[in-house]
């Protein structure tokens, strides 16, 4: 089975918000790195970007931040706060042998949270990396990293993978 790297929103629309406790310039820096290392080993690197449904343009930054998507990684555009609802990246994963999630990206409570909770319910192992995402507040990003995530999978650092 193989390990997928995940990463969340990472548009500049939503990297330049006011993100806590790391800037979104940080957490895109980080997950740039993460990508790399997953790259190197032959690893699938999903990128994942949010449209708004029902609107005839989407908003200014809408697209993934620039020098972030090679070619080979699995793009998903989701309509919802998760990546797994209304998407084929179950199929995907499926399809590549992954059994297990390295989730990161914007924002902790909202994208993340929710893509993890959906994989979990799809049966993938989770790993997390706190300091490759961040949430709209420090307080938010720190209560879920050190209580929800531990018990869906474990909580990694950038560091962590080489």
């Amino acid at each position: 089975m193989a390990t997928a790297l995940v990463l969340i929103d990472l548009m500049p629309r939503i990297i330049a918000l006011d993100v806590a406790p790391y800037r979104g310039d940080e957490v895109l820096d980080r997950c740039r790195r993460l990508a790399t290392v997953f790259r190197a080993q032959g690893w699938p690197v999903v990128q994942v970007r949010v449209e708004r449904p029902g609107v005839a343009e989407q908003p200014p930054g809408s697209d993934f931040a620039e020098d972030l998507v090679e070619p080979g990684d699995i793009v998903v555009v989701k309509r919802t706060i998760g990546a797994f609802h209304g998407t084929d990246l179950h199929e995907q994963l499926q399809r590549r042998g992954v059994d297990t999630l390295v989730l990161a990206g914007l924002v902790t409570t909202m994208g993340v949270e929710s893509t993890a909770r959906a994989a979990s319910d799809h049966g993938y192992e989770l790993e997390f990396v706190a300091d490759a995402m961040s949430g709209l507040t420090a307080g938010e990003h720190e209560f879920t990293v050190e209580r929800i995530f531990p018990r869906f999978g474990a909580v990694r650092f950038a560091d962590d993978y080489r």
